[in-house]
C-alpha cells in the first residue's frame, strides 16, 4: 500500500493525474463559481441585522478558510519531506506559500472592508485578527527563504521546519474567538453542530468555498506540472502525457 502511494507522489504519476485533473478541475471551479456569486450575490436575501454589507461573506469566509487549510497542505508536506522524504513534497511547499499568501491577504482585506461597516473601524488588533496576519507574515517569511536559499537541496529541510513550527499559529487562529474577548464572529459553519444560516445564503457560501478549494488544487497543479517540465528538461514522458 505504501509502495503505490509514494508511486503516486513520483514526477511521471504526478505529471499523468495531473494532466488528467486539470480538465475536470477547470470544469468544476468555473460551474461552483458561477453558482456561487449568482447565489451569493443576487439569490440570497439580505441579512436582518447587516443588509446587503453580509455579502462580502461570499468571499471573506472561503479566504480565510483556504488560507488555513493550505498551510495545513504545507505542514503535511513538510512532514512527509522530513520523515518520507517523498519527491513532489517540497514542490508543495515551494508552490503553496504564494496562493496561501494570495488567500491570507485577501482575508484580511476582506474582513476590514466588512468592519469598517460594522465595528467602525479598518483595523483592530483583535484576536483572531491579530493572528491571521501574523500568518500573512509567516507566508512571507517562507517565500523569502525559499528565494533566499542559493542552493535549494540544502535549506529543504530548514524550510519544513519553519513551516512545522509555524503550523502553532493555525489552532490559535481558529481557537481565537472562544479563548479571548473578541469582537469577531465564532465559527460560520460547524461540522458537528446544525448551521445557523438559512439554506439560501449557505449553499452558495459553501459553493464558493469549494470553488476556492478546487482554484487551489489547480493552480497548485499547473504551477507543479510547470516546474517538473524544467526541472526535468522536458523529458520524454511529460510530453507523452501532454
Amino acid at each position: 500500500m505504501w509502495s503505490f502511494l509514494t508511486s503516486l507522489t513520483s514526477p511521471k504519476k504526478f505529471s499523468y493525474l495531473s494532466n488528467k485533473l486539470i480538465p475536470w478541475l477547470t470544469c468544476t471551479f468555473i460551474l461552483l463559481l458561477s453558482y456561487g456569486v449568482t447565489g451569493g450575490l443576487l439569490l440570497a436575501p439580505a441579512d436582518y441585522m447587516q443588509g446587503d454589507g453580509f455579502r462580502i461573506i461570499y468571499v471573506h469566509a472561503p479566504a480565510a478558510f483556504l488560507s488555513l487549510f493550505i498551510y495545513a497542505i504545507m505542514a503535511g508536506a513538510a512532514i512527509s519531506a522530513i520523515i518520507f522524504r517523498l519527491k513532489l513534497a517540497f514542490l508543495v511547499i515551494r508552490h503553496s506559500a504564494p496562493i496561501g499568501a494570495g488567500f491570507t491577504l485577501l482575508a484580511l482585506i476582506t474582513g476590514s472592508l466588512w468592519g469598517k461597516p460594522m465595528w467602525g473601524t479598518w483595523w483592530i488588533w483583535d484576536a483572531r485578527l491579530t493572528s491571521e496576519l501574523i500568518l500573512l507574515f509567516l507566508y512571507g517569511g517562507i517565500i523569502l527563504l525559499q528565494s533566499a536559499l542559493a542552493q535549494k537541496r540544502s535549506g529543504e529541510r530548514a524550510l519544513a521546519i519553519l513551516v512545522l513550527v509555524g503550523f502553532v499559529d493555525i489552532p490559535i487562529i481558529h481557537y481565537s474567538v472562544y479563548w479571548w474577548n473578541t469582537l469577531h464572529q465564532g465559527a460560520t459553519l460547524k461540522l458537528l453542530e446544525p448551521s445557523a444560516i438559512d439554506g439560501s445564503m449557505l449553499y452558495p457560501l459553501l459553493a464558493m468555498m469549494a470553488a476556492f478549494l478546487i482554484y487551489y488544487a489547480l493552480i497548485l497543479c499547473l504551477r507543479m506540472r510547470h516546474e517538473l517540465i524544467v526541472i526535468n528538461n522536458n523529458p520524454h514522458w511529460l510530453q507523452e502525457n501532454s
